[in-house]
C-alpha cells in the first residue's frame, strides 16, 4: 500500500475557525490553528495549518484542485508562488521499525496519527520554503543597496520607500515569530516512542531545525542592514535640515542689514 501526500502553500494565513466552522466534515484533531480530517468514506486526509498550508493525502488532481479554490476563501492573502512539496508513505509488514527516505517513508501500517506526524512536517517544510524565499528577496534587495553605498557613497531610496521596505521586514519578521510554534513537537507524540522516533526523523530529512536556524540568521543580517540605512539616511536628513537652517540664519543677516 502507498499513500501520496503533497502540501502546497496557498495563503499568508487561513481563518481555521471559519473553515472548521463551515467544513462539513468530522475533525479527527485539531486547535485554534490547524485542524486535521481523516476523511474515512474515500480514504482521503487533509491537514490545514493557519500559516496558510494545506497538505493533501491521497489526493487525485481534481478533488486537491477543488479543494485549493475552497480554501481560498479563507486565505487572508494569496501567495502567488509555486511552492509545494510531495512524500510517499510506503507499508511493508515485514518492518520491525520505520525507514525515513528522501522522498518517502516506509512503515509495518499505517493509521491516521502516524499520517498526522508524516503530513506535519512536510506542512512545516513548505512553510519554511515560503520564509526562505521571503527572505532571500529582502536579502536580495539590501544588497543593492549595499552596493549603492560602496559605489556612490550615499542611498538614493527615499525615506518613504526606506520605511516601505522597513515595514516589509517587520512584516516577515513578525510574521516567523508568530508562527513558531510550527516547530513544536504534537502531543501525541509524547507518549507513543514509535511516532517520536518518527518525528525526529522526518524533521531530521526535512533539515526543518537548521532551516529554521539559518532563516533566522537571513533574518538578523537584513536587521542590520537596516539599521545602517536608517543611520544614513538620518545623516542626510541632518544635514538638509543643517543646510535649511543656515540659509534661514543667512537670509535674517541680509534682511536686517538691508533694512539697518
Amino acid at each position: 500500500m502507498e499513500i501520496r501526500i503533497e502540501a502546497v502553500q496557498i495563503a499568508e494565513s487561513f481563518n481555521i475557525k471559519k473553515f472548521r466552522a463551515e467544513f462539513r466534515a468530522e475533525v479527527f484533531s485539531g486547535s485554534t490553528s490547524e485542524v486535521f480530517y481523516a476523511l474515512t468514506e474515500n480514504n482521503r486526509y487533509l491537514y490545514v495549518f493557519d500559516y496558510g498550508v494545506v497538505v493533501f493525502a491521497n489526493y487525485d488532481a481534481i478533488a486537491k484542485s477543488e479543494c485549493i479554490q475552497f480554501m481560498k476563501s479563507y486565505a487572508t492573502k494569496i501567495v502567488d508562488l509555486d511552492l509545494s512539496e510531495e512524500y510517499r508513505i510506503i507499508t511493508d509488514e515485514r518492518l520491525n521499525k520505520v525507514l525515513v527516505k528522501n522522498d518517502y517513508v516506509t512503515v509495518a501500517q499505517i493509521d491516521s496519527s502516524l499520517l498526522r506526524i508524516v503530513m506535519l512536517n512536510i506542512g512545516q517544510s513548505v512553510a519554511l520554503e515560503h520564509y526562505e524565499v521571503l527572505t532571500d528577496e529582502l536579502i536580495t534587495s539590501s544588497k543593492h543597496y549595499i552596493q549603492e553605498l560602496e559605489n556612490h557613497g550615499k542611498l538614493s531610496i527615499s525615506k518613504t520607500n526606506l520605511l516601505k521596505y522597513i515595514g516589509k521586514v517587520l512584516n516577515v519578521k513578525n510574521s516567523i515569530v508568530d508562527n513558531l510554534y510550527i516547530l513544536d513537537d504534537p502531543n501525541l507524540v509524547w507518549d507513543n516512542e514509535e511516532l517520536n522516533l518518527l518525528n525526529r526523523h522526518l524533521k531530521a530529512n526535512f533539515d526543518i531545525n537548521p532551516r529554521f536556524k539559518d532563516l533566522d540568521y537571513r533574518l538578523q543580517i537584513v536587521e542590520n542592514n537596516l539599521t545602517l540605512f536608517t543611520d544614513v539616511l538620518n545623516v542626510r536628513e541632518s544635514a538638509r535640515l543643517e543646510w535649511v537652517v543656515i540659509i534661514l540664519i543667512a537670509l535674517e543677516i541680509i534682511i536686517a542689514l538691508f533694512f539697518h
